[in-house]
């Protein structure tokens, strides 16, 4: 820190010229009022709600679930599976990032009629203004989701917290003592939050044609071009209501879960609702992605590699940008092809995964084999997780698993795995990390897939109606879930499935298909709490010695029943006087 100082001593002096250096310059704060008449230092204030958001890369906090382990004694998400997980050390932790863009996006909420947003088109500016107010209500929705998510939970007297609600922005002469509302009244907050979204934004930002595209609040006030420039394809991937109802559908489900119920008062009809007024829009199961199993992979490259100016894969609602890059690969490559091993699936996840004939390997009619484990298996087991024996990389390298091996083998050195397995899933295997021909490749972080929706549409609709109810739609969860096996190629007739009869056993059966379609994309840790499900299962791995697979105990968790529900920050419980989550 010492030399950066230096550094910049050094440039003040070189480029100071005969001005004394030490002598007061001239202020360059901005204030409020600059926004008025600078309409890009007020869009600002909606980009850094965007900047914001907890979705610019992979959390892998599957590592603090029995999912998978990590070989990294500093990873956090390994720390706190393991016992240190408190209001001081929440690596979960939503409060300050989350307010401080509700903080900005409330400036902009209440500023955004006094700013000029355009000085041309007579009804431009109008336009420009709703769009960044849409935008910023439905950024507000979303950050209340993610500080519900990980901070609502239930007081000591018995009742269902939320954060406190804001949403007028904040100053010096403020009240910071600002008690937590109901978790009812946090949802309908969002509610209105993004039912607002929805009314000021179009549905896709997409350049039309003719003035009868123009839409009927706009029509006869602008023309083609002018529409295009605030609304139009330039402005893809930001917050639009095709995305808006994405979020409500992601809130609806949290909000309906048994951790939640009891004091959101949101129902499974609702939720099985929200998903489809997505889902509907793309024509339900029949829009759903051939690829939207693998859409990451190598496999795909040539999609992935064609992703550009906005545009969107058929599997993806919302996505980050597209970049070049090998950073997963290094962190998950296994050793012998020059990775790190990092994360690395547990024996919990493997079992999870049933045969191609779509039974349960516990199932005597699955026909599984203990001493060929990985055979005949659903072929996602072999997309997302390296296995002994799997062949991995640019050059299809087989990896050893077993002890004694390679450094590959489990707990060899130090990036070996730790379970007899490492992460496939989300890497692109055309990545070479050899010194000697290193490259990158082209990737991206999904924000919302619609593999996600379809899942929660499942969910929701078996709770709401059971295995083949639809509601008011023209989809029920069983076929849902029938088209994600099919997809995922398990062997048809699904058997399985057609004979799943009850809620209850139908309830069982989504919940593991969530599990695996949705594994390393930082769900499993969230879904087992709002299920209410155990969350102290031990993290398992194998053991292999000849034909011999032997079950391990790799990682014990160490969470308690409080731990359902995270805790608010402990120093702004102190600052601010808030009411802790029971437990914490």
């Amino acid at each position: 820190m010492k030399r950066e100082l230096i550094y910049i001593i050094a440039a003040l002096v070189i480029f100071s010229g005969c001005r004394k250096i030490l002598s007061p310059a001239d202020e360059n704060n901005r204030g409020l009022s600059d926004i008025y008449n600078n309409a890009p230092f007020a869009e600002g204030l909606v980009l850094n709600g965007y900047v914001r958001l907890p979705l610019g890369s992979y959390s892998m906090n599957d590592v603090a679930t029995d999912d998978a382990v990590s070989n990294d004694p500093n990873n956090a998400y390994r720390q706190m599976a393991t016992g240190k997980w408190s209001s001081i050390n929440n690596p979960m932790d939503q409060y300050t990032g989350g307010f401080a863009a509700i903080q900005y996006l409330n400036i902009l909420l209440a500023q955004a009629n006094k700013v000029v947003w355009a000085t041309t088109g007579q009804y431009t500016n109008e336009m420009f203004r709703d769009r960044m107010m849409g935008e910023a209500y439905g950024l507000r929705g979303l950050f209340m989701y993610y500080l519900l998510q990980a901070h609502g939970g239930w007081s000591a007297d018995g009742k269902l917290l939320g954060v406190p609600i804001l949403t007028v922005a904040q100053d010096g002469s403020s009240d910071f003592k600002i008690p937590r509302n109901s978790y009812s009244d946090c949802i309908k907050q969002i509610y209105r939050d993004l039912d607002s979204a929805e009314l000021l934004l179009p549905l896709d930002f997409e350049n039309i044609a003719q003035p009868t595209d123009i839409p009927a609040k706009y029509a006869g006030k602008t023309t083609v071009a002018d529409y295009n420039r605030v609304f139009g394809a330039y402005d893809r991937e930001r917050m639009t209501a095709r995305i808006v109802k994405g979020v409500r559908a992601k809130v609806s489900l949290l909000a309906a879960s048994p951790a939640f119920s009891q004091g959101s008062s949101v129902t499974w009809d609702k939720a099985a609702d929200d998903a489809a007024s997505v889902l509907d829009l793309i024509g339900g199961i029949s829009g759903m992605a051939a690829n939207g199993d693998y859409w990451y992979s190598s496999k795909n490259a040539s999609e992935i590699n064609g992703v550009s100016s906005g545009v969107n894969p058929r599997e993806i609602l919302w996505r980050g940008n597209v970049g070049d890059g090998n950073n997963l690969e290094k962190d998950n490559y296994p050793p012998t092809l020059f990775g790190n091993g990092r994360v690395n699936p547990s024996q919990n996840l493997v079992d999870a995964f049933p045969m191609a004939n779509g039974y349960p390997i516990t199932d005597p009619s699955s026909g599984y084999d203990p001493s060929h484990p990985y055979t005949n298996r659903d072929p996602r087991l072999a997309l997302y997780v390296v296995t002994n024996g799997s062949k991995v990389g640019p050059s299809g390298t087989t990896i050893l698993t077993q002890p004694g091996s390679t450094n590959d083998g489990l707990n060899a050195i130090s990036t070996s795995t730790r379970t007899g397995f490492y992460l496939r899933k989300l890497l692109r295997e055309d990545v070479n990390l050899n010194p000697a021909n290193q490259n990158t490749q082209r990737h991206y972080v999904p924000y919302i897939r619609y593999t996600e929706l379809f899942l929660a549409y499942a969910e929701a609709a078996n709770e709401a109606w059971g295995p083949d109810g639809t509601g008011s739609h023209a989809y029920s969860a069983r076929q849902v879930i029938a088209a994600l096996r099919k997809r995922a190629g398990i062997a048809q007739p699904d058997n399985y499935l057609a004979a799943v009869s009850s809620k209850d056993d139908m309830r069982v059966l989504i919940h593991n298909e969530r599990r695996l379609e949705l594994c390393f994309e930082g769900f499993r840790f969230w879904d087992l709490r709002r299920w209410k499900e155990s969350i102290s299962q031990t993290a398992t791995g194998v053991v292999i010695n000849g034909g011999s697979y032997t079950p391990s105990q790799v990682e014990p968790r160490q969470y308690f029943d409080f731990m359902y529900y995270g805790p608010m920050p402990y120093n702004d419980v102190l600052k601010e006087n808030l009411v802790q989550n029971k437990g914490w």
